[in-house]
């Protein structure tokens, strides 16, 4: 049964998504790779999945999973369309933004250990 609101889509060959291959050009795309579509490329000629992954990216920034998610795709074909359109400018890939770990006080540590140990 497909949920309301959402249109019920026919099966894609993996194969068919990916024009008959299987990895990806990228070896640094990962499910949390952020997508930023580039909105001067043009999207005449794209194939169908390579178009959709366009028509996601353009109001704004998706990972690769989310991209998946809509497209239905395991994340390993997802890969191989977005490394195609990152290889033709159509995409920017980054790396999720990870805040830089803060040395923390020693003592402060232990005092928490301690505290802990007590309960």
């Amino acid at each position: 049964m497909t949920p309301p609101g959402r249109q019920k889509r026919g099966m894609v060959r993996s194969y068919t998504a990916t024009g008959g291959r299987a990895r990806p050009s990228r070896s640094t795309l990962d499910e949390a790779t952020l997508l930023i579509a580039d909105p001067k490329m043009p999207l005449a000629g794209l194939a169908a999945q390579a178009y959709r992954v366009m028509e996601l990216c353009l109001p704004g920034v998706l990972s690769v999973s989310e991209v998946a998610y809509h497209l239905q795709l395991p994340g390993a074909v997802t890969k191989v369309v977005v490394s195609d359109l990152v290889d033709s400018g159509h995409l920017v890939a980054r790396a999720p933004f990870v805040p830089a770990a803060h040395q923390h006080d020693e003592d402060f540590l232990r005092r928490v250990l301690h505290g802990l140990q007590q309960l």
